[in-house]
């Protein structure tokens, strides 16, 4: 039957790819594979011979419609990547787009995922998370990411290199602060290891001890922000009341701001409109 299959592949051990996904692999005509190198250890590991097609992200575009074309043409494709699940932070999403586009049927043969493993073994909250794959190396697209996700109280799960992993550390702490992280490395390998810390305790070590094998970081959500015990209005009150005690409008507002949690300059309009009302 022409169709495409999304197959899960170990993210170590080979003994966690399963029955359904050697079945589906041997059953395929052809397989499209992010480094064939990889995946052909693989399949000698379970006697499948099968042609293969390289299928990466220098070539998606052009892949995409050939692989498209060959299975309407009557073929099943079967779709991996090096380790886990395809289209997660790895190649294959243009190619199932594409798919669903053409009317191409598509089934999914579930296998292991960093992700999921990484936030399971964490211990942190579960029921709500966000997976915000690797940061770039531009520092200022990096920056940005870690501010978009400053006030997010959900989990959060990230990739990394070990040879950046010092610099996202810094950076994670300068702009998230420190807060409970899990670091997951070499998942389901030799040397996997799953220590929970915080972000000034990772930082520690690996300035120490240079950093090896594949990470992913598990860290806590921000706090949820408590509700302000005191209304704007009385804020305003308060800063009205250093104002006639002698201080300046924007310094009243600005220590307003800092007890009660409200803008400085919703403060400081409102302070010196009353003040121009009542002199009315």
């Amino acid at each position: 039957m022409s169709k495409l299959s999304i197959v899960g592949t170990p993210i170590g051990n080979l003994g966690d790819l399963s029955p359904r996904g050697v079945q589906t692999l041997e059953q395929a005509d052809y397989i499209a594979a992010e480094d064939t190198r990889v995946t052909l250890k693989l399949l000698n590991h379970f006697g499948i011979k099968k042609p293969m097609v390289s299928y990466h992200e220098h070539n998606i575009q052009e892949k995409s419609q050939w692989i498209a074309d060959r299975i309407q043409s009557g073929e099943h494709w079967a779709i991996v990547t090096d380790a886990g699940m395809p289209c997660i932070s790895d190649p294959g999403e243009v190619l199932v787009h594409l798919c669903h586009q053409r009317g191409i049927p598509v089934e999914v043969v579930p296998g292991p995922s960093a992700v999921i493993a990484a936030l399971a073994a964490s211990g942190l909250a579960t029921s709500r998370f966000a997976f915000e794959g690797f940061l770039t190396v531009n520092r200022t697209g990096r920056m940005e990411h870690l501010n978009l996700v400053r006030e997010d109280t959900r989990t959060l799960i990230f990739y990394e290199a070990p040879h950046k992993l010092v610099t996202t550390l810094e950076d994670m702490l300068g702009v998230l602060g420190d807060r409970e992280l899990v670091i997951c490395r070499e998942l389901t390998k030799l040397h996997e290891e799953i220590w929970p810390t915080t972000l000034s305790g990772a930082l520690e070590r690996y300035r120490q001890t240079p950093p090896r094998g594949e990470f992913v970081l598990v860290l806590s959500g921000a706090k949820p922000q408590e509700e302000p015990t005191v209304t704007f209005e009385q804020a305003v009150e308060r800063a009205l009341a250093l104002m006639a005690g002698g201080e300046a409008a924007t310094t009243a507002a600005k220590q307003i701001a800092k007890e009660t949690g409200y803008k400085r300059g919703d403060l400081y309009k409102a302070a010196v409109r009353q003040m121009e009302e009542s002199d009315q």
